[in-house]
């Protein structure tokens, strides 16, 4: 047998729906100004730089992840405010963390597969973590202005029973904090099924309110409640820290499924120094807030661009004439931005931009003015 057909009959061993999909893009980004992935634009001072440094070269990376983990935990829930008897889950980012949700809720009933739900356009990686782990995704649409529909949400969980139900609050990439009063009807009805709710709240430095101030003055109400969050918004985009929070009941099940070392010495003792500088962290979010709505006035004043949406998230959301063309003439001006177009029909030639500092804002909207 030849090497080229032993390697294709080798080749259908692998899904077929893994064969067809494609892999995660991302842009090369070497020389040019990175607006398109929501990251925070400051760095540590030289001098806490320098002291991570030290402090990371004396961690004894010959030994397995241990006792620190325990000590992130319990920092996570007092920089959260975790209702008592809360646990932590963590993840290698929130992306594996939504991975083991779907892992350990994808159990067949009489009714067919387990299925996970959420408004849609929404996260990519909710419906993906979905079909790679055996579970039906159901996608309601938002509305045209990218608000909850709540009797949608409300019909569709009745009729699906959703094992997860989703909810990215503010959502990505629309950047929309949602009503409470909405929020919570979602929650409700999914309590009546009997599901898990999952509130993603992977941008919440820039929001303006966090659902853990409902899960602890609720409990009962939001006892099927878990509240996810990253720490690549707060500023660690390259430690990759995702963490899961909820009544210790169901937090210590997800937990069965996670690999044992899922998270390194190296991450986790950055993820501690950096909550050791929460307030350096929440200054830096704070900056970056100031900047948001100057970049929305300034975008809703130049030529060429048909909507802006409000935003609670450190990115923008904008419809143009031609979203294809102008990420592409933006990129010849040294910006990268995220054409968002193909994820749903209504964000048909619409753009997602990062809100940076003054300054890269300034670029970018320059490159915008001469790319409409």
């Amino acid at each position: 047998m030849s090497a080229a057909s032993s390697q294709a009959q080798a080749l259908q061993r692998i899904r077929a729906d893994v064969r067809a999909m494609s892999a995660y893009h991302i842009q090369p980004s070497q020389g040019l100004l990175k607006m398109d992935t929501m990251e925070n634009p400051f760095r540590l001072p030289a001098a806490l730089q320098k002291a991570l440094g030290e402090r990371l070269g004396a961690l004894e990376i010959n030994r397995y992840p241990g006792e620190r983990l325990e000590v992130l935990k319990q920092m996570l829930k007092d920089y959260a405010g975790a209702p008592a008897g809360s646990a932590v889950l963590l993840g290698n980012g929130s992306d594996e963390i939504i991975t083991l949700l779907a892992l350990a809720t994808a159990q067949p009933s009489a009714a067919g597969r387990a299925t996970m739900l959420a408004p849609m356009p929404g996260f990519v990686m909710y419906p993906l973590s979905a079909q790679l782990q055996g579970l039906d995704f159901v996608g309601v649409p938002l509305t045209a202005d990218f608000d909850l529909d709540v009797p949608a949400m409300q019909a569709a969980i009745a009729e699906h029973k959703p094992a997860i139900t989703y909810i990215a609050y503010p959502n990505n990439p629309t950047a929309t904090l949602w009503p409470e009063d909405q929020v919570q009807a979602v929650i409700d009805a999914v309590a009546q099924i009997g599901g898990l709710v999952v509130m993603d709240e992977a941008y919440q430095p820039f929001a303006s309110r966090s659902w853990i101030s409902q899960m602890q003055a609720q409990p009962e109400r939001n006892a099927h409640v878990l509240l996810m969050r990253t720490l690549s918004k707060f500023g660690l985009a390259g430690a990759r820290l995702g963490y899961l929070i909820g009544p210790a009941a169901i937090v210590n099940e997800l937990d069965k499924v996670r690999p044992p070392y899922n998270i390194s010495v190296l991450n986790c003792e950055t993820a501690i120094f950096a909550l050791e500088q929460a307030d350096l962290y929440a200054a830096q979010a704070q900056a970056i807030r100031a900047e948001r709505q100057p970049l929305i006035d300034a975008l809703m004043a130049l030529e060429g661009v048909e909507k802006v949406w409000p935003s609670e998230a450190n990115m923008v959301l904008l419809r143009v004439r031609n979203a294809g063309a102008a990420q592409a003439a933006m990129k010849q001006r040294g910006v990268l931005v995220k054409n968002v177009s193909a994820m749903h029909p209504l964000l048909a030639n619409c753009l997602r931009l990062t809100v940076g500092t003054r300054e890269e804002n300034a670029q970018m909207l320059a490159a915008l003015k001469e790319s409409l």
